[in-house]
């Protein structure tokens, strides 16, 4: 059985099917039809809702892609939909900011550019700001599309819905909705069973453990955003999924004076503070990983779980050094992260094994660190060449390097023969050029749909010129100059 609230109405599931994901079940089962299906892959935002979550007092607001979120993930949340937004016959402020502005026309996309403008507001108000922040208003429509208004009405009624901010019903019934949220707060295993499908939520690791070691064929459920299009694109079913959201120390962050330690289980969007903090160029990658709903919702666990050759966060977690602790039954092992990946989609994980955290070193004296990804659109896109360098000088010569690539291989992988030609050199262009010349030995990039191998290998050494050139300074210049 799972409970959760839809709006401010207790829905309890005792057999519902778990492939079913939030969107069909606002469609389907509940007759709800304002939010739309444009997709059925994250990327364009019309299926967008917003989950209300307890954290602490207060009902935390954030935007997610229904058709890739599982009904058995609102486990003791909230769902908001747009058809929850008007009241006593009153279109909230957002939609009546969508219809000032004139930011609707063929309307199909609207309901999910209503949500995100929704909690964009919410989210404005939760943390005292006050006034319009277009960055903000950017980063939060990033991730819906919209084919008829070319998005500047959109905005505009964005900065009114964030500059005209009128109390609504959410703020009137937030301590009724936080009593409602801490009485359906999960304390034990849930599962969610029809009959020949379930979906198991457990609460601790060494539950999840025991789970995993007795159901070693079921797939693990974090964001979903990855696993749910087995269902939504390729329309196979998942007989057994344990979901892993409800787990708190799979979901926590800690900061220690070595590394940074990150839950398995904790979404990008809490990543961020940490990670761009310790490395800013972590950070600028995170704000164009997918879209914010997608951020939201992804783990950095299910980026690296997924094995993926193009996923943006292993490259730069290899040329971090980064470890990931995996945990089978009560079984525990350190493994860096580079030695996880085998082959395409092969790993060395063992059946029932999981990754718990993600443990990244803090950044060192001297160390340069950079990232770039490359792809056909700024925002939310998949990467064609997304490489990582993390060097080490000391008195204008390479102490030590690492540098990684995704896009270039069948696995995200460092580029061995590259840091080789760099390590014990003189930071010079000469030395750089015999780098450059190294990656075609460390990589044979294919060509798909995304880039060509011709494109993929000349960017790739672009990208060293470029990381060359970001770390010139007067000082190294000049010491550089008696090398060449």
């Amino acid at each position: 059985m799972i409970q959760f609230l839809l709006n401010r109405e207790l829905r309890t599931e005792h057999a519902l099917d778990p492939n079913v994901t939030v969107l069909n079940y606002l469609r389907e089962h509940v007759g709800k039809t304002g939010t739309k299906e444009g997709c059925a892959s994250g990327d364009c935002g019309a299926c967008t809702v917003v989950v209300g979550e307890l954290i602490g007092e207060r009902v935390r607001y954030r935007t997610l892609n229904s058709c890739l979120t599982f009904v058995s993930s609102l486990h003791g949340k909230q769902l908001i939909t747009v058809e929850d937004l008007k009241h006593e016959g009153k279109l909230h402020s957002v939609q009546q900011a969508m219809v000032d502005c004139h930011g609707s026309q063929c309307g199909f996309c609207t309901p999910g550019f209503i949500m995100s403008l929704f909690a964009l507001q919410k989210n404005q108000a939760a943390s005292g700001a006050s006034g319009y922040d277009k960055g903000a208003t950017l980063e939060a429509l990033a991730g819906n599309l919209c084919r008829c208004t070319g998005y500047r009405p959109i905005i505009d009624a964005a900065e009114q819905a964030c500059c005209q901010k009128q109390p609504d019903q959410f703020d009137a019934f937030e301590s009724d909705t936080v009593a409602q949220l801490k009485a359906i707060t999960p304390r034990e295993t849930a599962e969610l069973n029809s009959g020949d499908k379930r979906c198991l939520v457990p609460l601790t690791v060494a539950d999840l453990a025991d789970l995993y070691t007795a159901n070693p064929e079921a797939r693990l459920l974090a964001g979903g955003t990855d696993l749910a299009l087995e269902v939504t694109q390729f329309h196979r079913e998942l007989p057994v999924m344990i979901y892993v959201g409800h787990i708190e120390d799979m979901k926590r962050i800690e900061v220690t004076d070595s590394a940074i330690e990150i839950g398995a289980a904790a979404a990008l969007s809490d990543c961020y503070a940490a990670l761009s903090h310790e490395y800013p160029d972590f950070g600028e990658l995170l704000h164009r990983f997918a879209s914010l709903q997608i951020r939201n919702q992804g783990t950095l666990g299910g980026n690296i779980g997924n094995a993926s050759p193009i996923g943006d966060a292993p490259p730069l977690l290899i040329a971090l050094g980064a470890q990931i602790a995996l945990r089978q039954g009560n079984n525990r092992r350190i493994l860096p992260l580079q030695e996880y990946f085998l082959d395409y989609k092969v790993t060395a994980r063992q059946e029932a094994e999981f990754i718990e955290k993600i443990i990244v070193p803090r950044k060192q004296a001297n160390q340069a660190f950079r990232a770039y990804k490359v792809s056909k659109r700024l925002d939310d896109d998949i990467s064609a060449v997304c490489a990582a360098f993390s060097l080490t000088l000391v008195d204008g010569v390479v102490s030590e390097a690492r540098i990684a690539f995704g896009g270039m291989a069948a696995i995200p992988k460092r580029a061995s023969a590259c840091e080789a030609a760099l390590v014990g050199s003189a930071w010079y262009p000469g030395v750089i050029e015999r780098a450059c010349e190294a990656l075609s030995e460390d990589f044979t990039p294919l060509s798909d749909f995304r880039a060509s191998k011709e494109y993929r290998l000349l960017t790739a050494q672009n990208l060293l010129r470029k990381f060359f050139l970001e770390q010139q300074s007067p000082e190294i210049e000049t010491r550089v100059t008696a090398y060449a």
